[in-house]
This record gives C-alpha cells, structure tokens and sequence, in this order.
C-alpha cells in the first residue's frame, strides 16, 4: 500500500462555519492499490460510459453512529488508518479506480479520440475532516436536508467527468468525517467509470474486507464481452467531446426532503395502482412509488394542463442482454429514457394508468432496442450535456435504486443509520432512490424548488403514503 500525507492543522470553527456546513480537513492522502496486479491492463470505455463525460460523478455516502470507544485522537487515528488499510486492499480488485483516464489521438481524417482507463495505480484520494459541532441528529432530523452541511462531507466537489481527462484528477474520491457522535464517510467516483451498480459493488467490497474478510465475496468483471465485438470499439469521439464545457451550476435556492415509505404504505399504492386498471400484479412497487410522485410533482408545479410533462426513467441494461451481461459487469450498463404525458391526463386518469405507462416503456426495453443503441452510438456518438437535455419546469428524472445495497455495508462498528448524496448532478426535478432503513421501506430524496417541496408536504392524496 501506498499513502502519501499533507496533514492539516485541527484548528477551531466559529458557529457560523459550523452552520454552514464547512468541515476542517484534517490530512489528504493517496491510496493506491496495496497489490499492482494489472500494470498493463487497459479498459476501454463503452458507449454507456462516454455518454456521460460531459456530466458530473457520482457521490452518495453513509451515515453512521461514532463506533464505541472512539472519543480519543488515538482512537481517531487508528479509524482512519484502518479504513486507508482496507480501502487499498479493496482497491486490489477494482484496478480501475486507482488508475486515471487516458486518450489515444487518431490522426487520419477523422480527428478523433478514444478513451480508456489506464490501470496505472495513480491511487485514490483520501480525505480525513471533521466537523465539530455538527451530530448525527443535525443531519436526520431535519424535515429538509441540511444541503450545505452534507455537501461538505464529499470530496472532489464540482469535478466533472472529463476533468478526469483534461486534469488527470482521480476517478475515486474518499472522505470520512467525523462528527460528534457519528462518521461520515463519502465515495465520489467518475461517472463515465461507474453506474450505480458497480458504485455499490465497490461500496459493498470495501465494507466486507473492513470488517475482516480475507477476500471479497463477489469479484467484478472488467471484460467488456459483447461489448468489445462492435466494429466502432473502441469508440472515437470528435476532440472538443473531452473538452470541459463548464461546471453545472443547479438554481441556488434548491432545496431536498426525503420521502419515508414504509413496507405497508409501499404495499397499499402498489395494489391500488393495480386496482385501478384492472390488473393484480402488473404495476411493481417502484413504479406505483415513481407514478405517484410524479403526479404529485406536476400538481404542485402550476403546468399548463396541455404541458407535456416528462419523466427520465434510468432501465438498467445488464440483464435486459442476451446473452446477458454479469451483474458484476464493471461499469455503466444502464440508459436513461423519457417518458411524457400531458398535465390535465397524468391527473385525471389516476396513479394506475401513469404507472402503467412506465410499466409498458420498460418492457418495450428488448435485446434489440438495447443492441441498436449500441450500434447507432458507435458509429455517430451523441455527447450529452446539461444544456441538450430538454428539461426545464416540466421533468423529473430518477437515479439510483432501492434495490442496492445500502444498509449492508458494516465496516465493523454496525449499520449504517442514514444514506445521503452530494451536490454532483443536482437540478430541479432530480430524484434519488435509496432503500429505507427498515427492511421493505423505501427513501425518495426529492431535489425540488422550495415552493414544490412545500406543495407535495401539503398534498394529502401524496402524503397518505408518506411516513
């Protein structure tokens, strides 16, 4: 392992920092990969993964209670020697997040470039924070999330993915923060490296080798199998594509709350999605939840009852494949499609006719459908920014799912108490799907204007399912 140090000094912060949410770095360090197993290994990146370059990274963190008998320096120090420790042995089999991104220019006609990972063990960043004054409660207990306080807690803040390129910054940042009676500890991690699949599977490593696994419990797969067979890979892309366009900038006054279904509330809105068209098991539960906050979101938008309302629903693609990809397929393997109704049909027909929407686009989502995107991408790339995407006050689109692991990741002092997300990707409208604390349940963190947040509180057909 290697780790390299630029301690801070620990210095006191007025209330106002505190409040503000402006955590004291304590050291950054870099971790690289305790084994170089792969020195020449080369990934390329996917149509999945490059339409992405233009956006920002993923960052999701958990919240846990201070593990007992850490209130001393010696037993801070310890902590985050540890977790640097099983952070490089993890890296040992995620090559690819201590390594940096590298491009080969092509100078025939076509002027283009390609990008791939070059698994050369440049390492991760490792950051060690506190923020003194601010508790576990200070974080859950809000009804709105306490935006500028979580924030604080992620690393590699305002870095987008092709900075990795054009600034050779980390593909995996790491902060763990201490609290007064609770840690922080955060992932940024590229986003044209990971989805939320392979950003899971890596959380979920790093626990197990934490609290004591000799080896992790399921490897992932760094071929790109099917994917590699296309005559377009690996892909090239017009130069100015990995060229920083400027950081997203979402509306200043944004604000988040996080939606509580329990098992049973989750339950009552699946049946009665169903009863309403008829059907006994044909709306899943995460389509009776998605329809029923989008409803919610365009009753309490003020749209023109003709207004196309849109939702992006991300289809994750690995299994959808024949012959399917592995689950622990390395990567993006998902794609983000828009869904529209009219305002006055999406109200007036009901919570069961919208899910049923949902419900019939993803299942039109075939091998073929998936295989042609491939195809047409490959050989003529669409590189997607915030400006081409035709959202304005009238989308959501949701990302992440409740079907990842979340509350399983013990790193040895217990469960996680909360999941949170940092600033990466947030806009107006932005949905993130976490599983509940409880088994079943489900937590929606909606990122809407103040004045949609307020309206879907006060919305009684929403809130009758909301805990």
């Amino acid at each position: 392992m290697t780790i390299q140090d630029n301690i801070g000094a620990r210095g006191g912060r007025s209330p106002e920092e505190i409040k503000m949410g402006r955590t004291q770095i304590i050291s950054k360090s870099t971790v690289c990969a305790a084994i170089h197993k792969e020195p020449n290994l080369r990934i390329d990146l996917t149509p999945w993964d490059l339409k992405l370059i233009q956006f920002d990274t993923i960052q999701k963190g958990l919240l846990f209670r201070k593990p007992p008998n850490d209130n001393t320096d010696t037993s801070s120090v310890n902590l985050i020697h540890h977790l640097k420790t099983s952070l490089a042995r993890t890296l040992d089999y995620f090559p690819a997040l201590a390594s940096r991104l590298a491009t080969i220019e092509h100078h025939d006609d076509s002027n283009t470039i390609s990008v791939y990972i070059n698994c050369n063990n440049a390492g991760a960043e490792f950051v060690h924070a506190t923020a003194d004054g601010v508790s576990v409660a200070d974080i859950i207990s809000p009804v709105y999330v306490p935006n500028e306080i979580v924030y604080s807690f992620f690393p590699l803040n305002g870095v987008t993915n092709c900075q990795c390129i054009s600034e050779a910054k980390p593909l995996l940042g790491v902060q763990v923060t201490e609290l007064v009676d609770g840690i922080f500890i955060a992932c940024t991690i590229n986003h044209s490296v990971v989805d939320g699949t392979s950003f899971w599977h890596f959380f979920n490593s790093w626990s197990e080798i934490s609290r004591g696994s000799d080896c992790i419990s399921k490897l992932p797969v760094l071929e790109r199998g099917v994917l590699s067979e296309s005559e377009y890979f690996p892909i090239r892309l017009p130069l100015w594509s990995i060229e920083p366009s400027g950081t997203h900038t979402p509306p200043p006054n944004l604000r988040q709350r996080v939606f509580h279904f329990t098992r049973e509330n989750i339950a009552k809105l699946k049946a009665k999605a169903n009863a309403e068209i008829g059907s006994t098991n044909k709306i899943s539960s995460l389509q009776a939840i998605l329809s029923q906050i989008w409803r919610s979101f365009t009753r309490n938008r003020s749209l023109d009852p003709d207004e196309e309302v849109l939702f992006v629903l991300g289809i994750g693609v690995r299994q959808r494949l024949q012959p399917p990809l592995p689950p622990e397929n390395f990567g993006n393997a998902a794609q983000g499609e828009f869904v529209s109704m009219k305002a006055r049909y999406q109200l007036e027909q009901g919570l069961g006719n919208v899910a049923l929407k949902m419900n019939k686009f993803i299942a039109a989502y075939t091998d073929e459908t998936i295989k042609n995107f491939l195809e047409s991408w490959g050989k003529n790339p669409e590189i997607l920014t915030w400006d081409s995407l035709p959202m304005k006050n009238n989308a959501c689109f949701a990302s992440s799912s409740p079907r990842f692991n979340f509350y399983g990741n013990d790193f040895g002092w217990g469960r996680p108490m909360a999941v949170r997300s940092g600033p990466a990707n947030k806009a107006d409208g932005k949905i993130t799907l976490f599983a509940g604390v409880e088994e079943g349940s489900v937590d929606v963190e909606a990122c809407f204007l103040p004045e949609t947040l307020q309206g879907m509180g006060n919305d009684t057909e929403f809130m009758q399912f909301v805990s």
